[in-house]
């Protein structure tokens, strides 16, 4: 059983499918697409899209231009966005995603049960079978159309209900998601609670607009330019922050929101210093609270799934299970709810499209192998070609590029049974599993310069890692890291037997 149709759910219903398992798929909504039938609220991508890159659009390779396309196994099906984008902005539209998702699932034949409102949850034993003892739970979904009925449930449902911290007279403002016609904020002076990217993407749009923007939070802004990672404001939306240095109608405040009340036809904000705790009062014609989003999580947590964190993320195991309700799994921008190993303080990006795709292609293969009993083949290596393929998928892979010290390319380096490709898993999964002699390889960032290679060796139970130098023209495949990965695998290749 799968809840949602947003990108998360088209994705891992499509996976399963390809994988044999027989799943049915319920939306609340009236189509495909999940948020993006509503937001963003300016109607542009943060995600892009590069239509000409030199690379077959066909290829993997691709990919890692196409950070809003569906990931599908058939060539015919593969980059749908490209042809659907006007050509103005390799950002798309809100309307070009819309109907890039709309498409993908009509092309692949995503089958789903729209108008179909998941209202709660409960956990039942499972039935004894073939005579024997029960086993684990099974879970019944009552919906608008009636009691569904299944041992897994997958929750894409996104992060998309509206988040108000508890400032006095803050739920008496809009929030991001009741944003008005920009017209309305002409000659206005607006104040906008949060600093990031929501904030900063309100505030771009009425530049034009508004007489003065305050945008005001405790913590200081990030730019990703400067932290090298999707950490931090976008780069798309630099104006507002370059206008504040340069006193251009801009101000941007490091400070606590103490309270909101009304003054007049407008409010009057008042605020404490993050720094000196000194508190200073201003008034505005408009406050727009774009404070984040939380999870529509229902009854789930009193079901027994914790959950943690302002957005109140469900806590997962790396391979996206609730860590305290075996068999509920999550898809989509929940995926965040498992952390991986955040080296450097730097998150995965399963918030964004371009990292959850993949997470539920990998869902979907554990699913397929713990729950379902399909065994998966996996490709053999000979000791020759092991490192060149790992330097190519380090080069190439999208899997890698987009999450990074997140998901990894796993090969097994069995004495007995020789080389095998073990696919794309959890680095934190690998990392703390165990199993036999094999290596992983990732792709990391620090936020300080270019992305690296990471290298994790588990031999005799023992996992070393090793970095190799960045590139500049980001190209790992050449002969010094031929050499390098060379020694570091060569105490396991050697012993390794080469497939029959």
């Amino acid at each position: 059983m799968l809840v949602g149709s947003g990108p998360g759910g088209l994705q891992l219903s499509y996976s399963l499918s390809r994988l044999g398992i027989d799943h049915a798929v319920l939306s609340d909504d009236a189509a495909p697409g999940g948020m993006f039938r509503r937001w963003p609220v300016f109607q542009r991508m943060l995600s892009w899209t590069k239509p000409f890159t030199g690379l077959p659009r066909t290829s993997r390779a691709y990919e890692r231009y196409d950070w809003n396309s569906l990931i599908p196994d058939e060539d015919a099906h593969r980059a749908i966005m490209p042809p659907l984008m006007d050509g103005t902005s390799y950002f798309p539209s809100r309307p070009e995603m819309e109907k890039g998702l709309e498409t993908f699932a009509e092309r692949t034949g995503i089958r789903v049960r729209y108008g179909c409102r998941w209202e709660s949850t409960k956990a039942i034993p499972s039935p004894a079978r073939g005579g024997g003892q029960g086993g684990g739970q099974e879970f019944i979904l009552t919906t608008s159309d009636g009691e569904y009925r299944a041992p897994v449930v997958v929750f894409a449902v996104g992060v998309a209900h509206p988040y108000r911290p508890p400032i006095p007279g803050l739920d008496q403002v809009p929030h991001y998601g009741d944003f008005r016609p920009v017209e309305s904020y002409k000659d206005h002076r607006v104040f906008i609670v949060g600093k990031q990217n929501s904030g900063f993407e309100i505030a771009t749009g009425l530049l034009p607009w508004a007489r003065q923007l305050v945008l005001a939070s405790p913590g200081a802004t990030k730019l990703s330019v400067n932290t090298r990672t999707l950490v931090g404001v976008r780069a798309r939306y630099v104006q507002p922050y370059e206008d504040a240095a340069l006193a251009g109608g801009v101000i941007i405040l490091d400070t606590t929101i103490e309270e909101v009340h009304r003054e007049g036809a407008g409010f009057v904000v008042r605020t404490r210093n993050a720094t000196d705790s000194r508190e200073l009062s201003m008034a505005a014609d408009d406050v727009i609270a774009a404070t984040g989003f939380v999870s529509p999580l229902r009854d789930l947590p009193a079901l027994g799934v914790a959950t943690f964190g302002q957005s109140q993320l469900p806590a997962q195991t790396p391979f996206w299970e609730s860590a305290t309700v075996p068999g509920i799994f999550f898809a989509g921008t929940l995926n965040q709810g498992s952390p991986g190993l955040k080296k450097h303080g730097i998150p995965s990006n399963s918030g964004a499209v371009q990292g959850y795709r993949y997470n539920a292609r990998v869902l979907a293969r554990h699913m397929a192998e713990t729950r379902f009993g399909v065994r998966i083949p996996r490709p053999q290596l000979q000791p020759a070609e092991t490192v060149r393929f790992l330097l190519n998928e380090l080069s190439h892979g999208p899997e890698l590029w987009h999450q990074r010290s997140y998901l990894a390319r796993v090969v097994h380096l069995d004495r007995d049974r020789g080389i095998s490709d073990e696919g794309i898993l959890p680095l934190s999964y690998f990392i703390d599993a165990g199993g036999p002699d094999a290596v992983a390889v990732a792709l990391e960032s620090n936020g300080q310069g270019d992305p690296y290679p990471a290298v994790y060796l588990r031999n005799n139970g023992v996992v070393s890692e090793r970095l190799l130098p960045p590139h500049p023209l980001l190209d790992f495949a050449g002969t010094d890291y031929q050499r390098q990965l060379g020694e570091i695998l060569d105490p396991v290749l050697s012993a390794s037997p080469s497939p029959a």
